[in-house]
């Protein structure tokens, strides 16, 4: 039953992330946080992730801003380590609160417009790199400063969410490589990498029918409620 969940949350998430951009882990954060724990959940998320990466880019590729990302992602591995030793100092309660927060930030960022105005240039994508390494380790959820950063430089939509499949796929093979292999028997590991796979064949389809903003829509609708669910149970978890 676990991995069916997980399965239909990895369906949903890859389906908007192929029809915005962004949003796999931001979705698929909360389910399979609470059906995996705080670390084996997060450490998925990030695998799926890279898969849903590897899949998405060579329908982006031309779009790619080379010079842009290599400024993101320099910061962001130097900063990943640090994320990793949060991870193995936290208990499971504090890191699911942890989660928890850093997803809140992820679903307000895009409402605080003074952030965004000051991430411009060379030092504000050094800033955001390193911020989106640190969180994608940390909890999977790297994608809000690279979006705050795409506000304040002005990065077209296009050529934004195509680089951060770049951006993604080395933060990802980092965060696997410090967090370690998941653990879950590779049977179900494959079924959620199939589910991935026809999440984003299925959003490819949907996305010629389907406006961006419906798609945003349902995932903060999903990712909301994701992260209360995390919030409580992080809370419930500090007097058990």
């Amino acid at each position: 039953m676990t991995v069916i969940l997980a399965g239909i949350a990895t369906f949903v998430a890859a389906i908007i992330q192929r029809i915005t951009g962004l949003g796999f882990v931001l979705v698929l954060v909360g389910p399979i946080v609470l059906l995996y724990g705080p670390v084996e959940g997060v450490t998925l998320a990030v695998l799926l992730a890279l898969v849903a990466s590897l899949v998405a880019i060579p329908m982006v590729w031309r779009h790619i801003d080379w010079k842009r990302s290599w400024w993101l992602i320099w910061p962001g591995l130097i900063a990943a380590p640090f994320g990793a030793l949060l991870v193995r100092l936290l208990p499971d309660a504090a890191l699911l609160l942890v989660i928890a927060a850093m997803a809140y930030v992820a679903l307000l960022a895009g409402h605080l417009p003074t952030v965004s105005a000051s991430l411009t240039g060379r030092r504000g994508a050094i800033a955001s790199g390193a911020a989106a390494g640190f969180m994608n380790v940390a909890s999977g959820l790297g994608g809000p400063p690279l979006a705050a950063y795409a506000v304040g430089d002005r990065w077209g939509q296009r050529s934004f969410a195509a680089s951060a499949q770049l951006i993604f796929i080395a933060f990802d093979i980092v965060t696997v490589a410090l967090r370690g292999i998941p653990v879950t028997p590779i049977e179900d590991v494959g079924t959620l990498v199939v589910a991935t796979i026809a999440g984003i064949a299925i959003g490819t389809v949907l996305s010629r029918n389907v406006a961006p903003r419906i798609a945003r829509a349902a995932m903060l609708v999903i990712a909301w409620a994701g992260a209360t669910v995390v919030l409580v149970r992080g809370i419930l978890a500090l007097f058990m």
